[in-house]
């Protein structure tokens, strides 16, 4: 499909449904302003225009946000007549030895039949406490996550794959993560506030990796439609919330009393001090556990102390390091109304603290073989499971500056199932295998050196590391003032080092006391005050393709069309927007479309992407189709028969959210349009 951006006109090219959505107009056609012809865009130049938004008291009584990480999720909430209080979900049963925050593992059980069972530490306990025939017929969800992050042609029909090996439809599974979240926070604000109406009265917020592409995000919304959290004729009801830029916004409310200052503090006799860095780290979380009970976190009504010292134009970068995903943002600061600008697209990539555990499974295979844990995993799934949960508990106490072993317990099953598989048993093949850092100890587990545990960390550390380094060299975030280390992964004592050695020279590293919730909190507050991020970057080139006029020496033969003794250049790429371009809150770019004939009922246009900004043709390698814009279009009077003239539909699209939304209206008859964008029918 193509739109017109110069007085010379350009024509949208035929839709995938057979249906031209424009057609060449005669010459003489009437114009509209700037010179572009009445199937012409209303605004040729690629620079959005900024409207003016106009604010509207909040139509919602309380924030629900939900944090649906890879490893662990939790909920909070907080009532709009009371924004300073952020209440954590309640903590039910279940835990882990060393896990400091209120957090559930994102694990999901569902029966045989593949109805919903359980979820967090009640679906992992319940799964590992089945019988090991039983368990090979439940279907149990872990981690599936960075299924959505790593599928590139993410579609409604894209499956996940549950630990005995048997497929369900992904947006189900995340629908039955979602529909518990909203149960367990209904129940407890009914609790709270009896007389609360469930319709209209909550606003929700889902978290989603800021580098997940408009696919994925668009996945998330249709889930929690699926799930009831909103209905989809309510699309405002639910914010999607970009992880780190959450972080961000709950990092202004800090305190100097709630942050961990990591950068490098020389003594008074010039040397460094020798205390273990997660020492004052381990302290601040223990003293967060003890007054977990009360479950509500008191934020400042305006910024804390921290963001008191800095001045306009301040700038620093936001690492969200989580279990599947390391996200980076870089925000600057506006004043005098506090508001953030992202200077810099989200970058980042798979580097979470899944790479951790898939180092360990590697080490595994390479002491028991990779043809007997594959084995085991399919035979024994739950014992599996349990394994890495003895291995996740030994990981959380790492630390740099750690000696002694750490061991890890192996279940009975796996020591039995080796024995049987293999003929031999597990102290053997530790003794015959290359690993030396790892023995068997007589206490029956796996006996692991500081070093080796250590090593299995810096695979991925290193690609944390080089990403961050990679960010700050760039010219657009020279000067940046700090370094905020969010997300569960940062939890690590053995991260928290490698960040610090690396970078404490150039700004100050910071890491929250309740790191692992800092993003939950902030997407309470985002939810409550949507606005506050003002500018957002483009991580992709967006726009249409369009027909326009043949220059001969200019536009190649292939492309040459001639239609009506008229000739035209098809596939010409024109821009809606470029890729790291700053789009504001409330900017829009506008399109003027023509029906193509009388009674059309629909108008369908493609729209491309590409992570370039020098493309000239959809065809140009780089390119692809990544979604369409749907206007539905009603007769114009009762008679079912147009009026006369030709009929313009103007649609506006806004890049500045954390969603792309279309809307559109009927210039004639000031009437909305139905429109929507899909980016999950490709």
């Amino acid at each position: 499909m193509s739109v017109s951006g110069e007085p010379a006109m350009h024509t949208l090219q035929i839709g995938t449904n057979g249906e031209r959505s424009h057609t060449p107009s005669p010459s003489n056609s009437p114009r509209l302003h700037n010179e572009s012809c009445n199937i012409a865009p209303l605004t040729p130049s690629q620079s959005p225009r900024n409207e003016i938004r106009t604010q509207r008291p909040a139509p919602f009584s309380v924030v629900v946000a939900i944090d649906f990480g890879t490893t662990s999720s939790g909920y909070a909430f907080s009532f709009a007549n009371d924004p300073e209080a952020i209440h954590m979900m309640r903590k039910w049963e279940g835990g882990d030895p060393g896990v400091a925050n209120q957090k559930t593992p994102t694990s999901l059980l569902l029966t045989p039949e593949g109805s919903f069972h359980s979820f967090g530490y009640t679906a992992r306990d319940y799964y590992h406490d089945l019988d090991p025939e039983e368990a090979r017929d439940w279907l149990y969800f872990e981690k599936f996550k960075m299924k959505i992050h790593s599928t590139s042609d993410l579609t409604m029909k894209t499956e996940l794959e549950a630990v005995n090996g048997k497929k369900v439809l992904a947006w189900e599974v995340f629908a039955h993560a979602l529909r518990f979240f909203k149960r367990q926070a209904m129940q407890e604000l009914k609790d709270q506030c009896p007389s609360l109406p469930e319709k209209d009265a909550i606003r929700w917020v889902i978290t989603v990796p800021a580098i997940w592409k408009q696919p994925a995000k668009q996945f998330m919304r249709e889930a929690a439609y699926l799930a009831g959290l909103v209905p989809s004729e309510n699309p405002e009801q639910l914010l999607i919330a970009l992880e780190p830029e959450a972080a961000s916004i709950y990092c202004r409310k800090l305190r100097l009393n709630q942050l961990i200052d990591l950068s490098y503090r020389p003594q008074a006799n010039g040397l460094a001090s020798d205390l273990p860095i997660d020492s004052s780290f381990r302290q601040a979380r223990e003293q967060l556990r003890r007054s977990r009970h009360s479950r509500t976190f008191l934020v400042e009504s305006g910024v804390g102390e921290l963001w008191a010292e800095m001045q306009a134009g301040d700038r620093y970068i936001v690492a969200d390091c989580g279990g599947g995903t390391v996200d980076l943002t870089v925000h600057q600061i506006e004043q005098p109304q506090g508001t953030l600008k992202e200077l810099y697209k989200a970058s980042g990539g798979p580097y979470g603290a899944v790479g951790v555990d898939l180092a360990f499974e590697k080490l595994l295979c390479q002491i028991f073989g990779e043809d007997f844990i594959a084995t085991f995993k399919a035979k024994r799934p739950a014992a599996w499971v349990d394994l890495t949960i003895a291995f996740e508990a030994r990981k959380r106490t790492a630390a740099p500056h750690r000696h002694n072993p750490l061991n890890i317990s192996l279940p009975f099953s796996f020591i039995d199932f080796y024995r049987k598989h293999r003929g031999q048993n597990v102290e053997t093949a530790l003794k015959r295998s290359s690993v030396n850092l790892v023995k068997w100890s007589s206490q029956g587990m796996l006996r692991m050196s500081s070093e080796a545990m250590n090593e299995l960390f810096q695979p991925t550390i290193c690609q944390i590391i080089n990403h961050i380094d990679d960010l700050m060299k760039k010219p657009e975030v020279q000067g940046v003032k700090f370094l905020f280390l969010v997300g569960g992964f940062a939890e690590s004592a053995v991260l928290q080092h490698a960040v610090q050695s690396a970078f404490s020279g150039l700004c100050r590293v910071i890491i929250p006391q309740d790191v692992g919730l800092t993003i939950l909190k902030g997407a309470v507050l985002f939810g409550l005050d949507p606005t506050i991020v003002r500018v957002r970057r483009l991580p992709l080139t967006y726009g249409v393709g369009v027909l326009n006029k043949f220059v001969e020496g200019k536009h190649p033969q292939e492309k040459l069309l001639v239609k009506d003794g008229r000739k035209w250049c098809t596939d010409i790429f024109e821009k809606f927007v470029s890729v790291d371009q700053s789009v504001a809150l409330g900017e829009v770019v506008q399109r003027s479309y023509c029906p193509a004939r009388a009674g059309q009922r629909k108008i369908i246009i493609n729209v491309y992407c590409c992570a370039t900004d020098d493309v000239v043709y959809i065809t140009d390698p780089g390119v692809r189709k990544c979604g369409t814009i749907s206007l539905d279009l009603e007769e114009l009077d009762e008679s079912g028969s147009p009026k006369r003239g030709r009929r313009e539909i103007r649609a506006s699209m806004q890049f500045g959210d954390t969603e792309i939304k279309v809307t559109a209206m009927d210039v004639r008859t000031s009437k909305t349009v139905r429109a929507s964008i899909d980016f999950l029918s490709n």
